[in-house]
């Protein structure tokens, strides 16, 4: 009794005994068929918005479709598309202007960042030692006091221009001098003041 063998085991056999569908021979490299697609949005790794691509069937059916990332490479939806990037792309943006740094404008920003500390008091609170009146456990020192001026004033200043020789151990307000550029002018004649006051925490 003759019959056909079907499986994957024909496909394996001699040529003269292979099974000649026309259909096995239809359905070779539609996995591998690609789709020309229309991206609505930026995608990474497959193009910018605008852009003709080629995706798979099932990832643009699974993916790009129900989110509206992609359309099909049709008539209608590119000149769609065309229509809507005219509306709604941005101007083309404007050159920016590298304005270099003068000696002018550094000094106005100095001249600045020394009115703001002269015209600023620091807080900074600590516990104190109990029985020992307004001694602080923890000294302030000029580090934490740079690293206050930073936080709270907004100004970056070097740890040469605070002259604090000892820390401050105890609470109350102190008017630690500050040493600048000479060539920012003192403050009515006086010397320029950061004034820092040491509060119970």
């Amino acid at each position: 009794m003759a019959y056909l063998q079907y499986g994957k085991n024909i496909l394996r056999r001699g040529s003269n005994e292979r099974l000649h569908h026309p259909l096995f021979y239809a359905a070779q490299g539609v996995r591998y068929r690609k789709l020309e697609v229309i991206l609505t949005t930026t995608i990474d790794k497959l193009g910018k918005a605008g852009e003709t691509v080629k995706v798979a069937p099932g990832y643009f059916r699974n993916h790009l479709m129900p989110k509206l990332l992609a359309v099909p490479n049709i008539d209608k939806f590119a000149h769609l598309i065309r229509d809507q990037r005219k509306i709604y792309q941005p101007k083309e943006v404007e050159e920016v202007k590298v304005v270099t740094k003068t000696e002018e404008n550094s000094m106005k920003e100095c001249q600045a960042a020394a009115n703001r500390l002269a015209n600023a008091k620091l807080s900074i609170r600590r516990f104190i030692v109990e029985g020992k009146g307004t001694e602080v456990r923890d000294p302030v020192t000029k580090e934490e006091i740079l690293a206050e001026i930073a936080r709270q004033l907004q100004v970056h200043i070097e740890p040469e221009n605070l002259q604090l020789p000892t820390p401050l151990s105890a609470l109350g307000e102190y008017k630690v001098p500050l040493r600048l550029p000479k060539s920012i002018p003192k403050p009515a004649g006086n010397e320029w003041i950061l004034n820092v006051k040491i509060r119970k925490g």
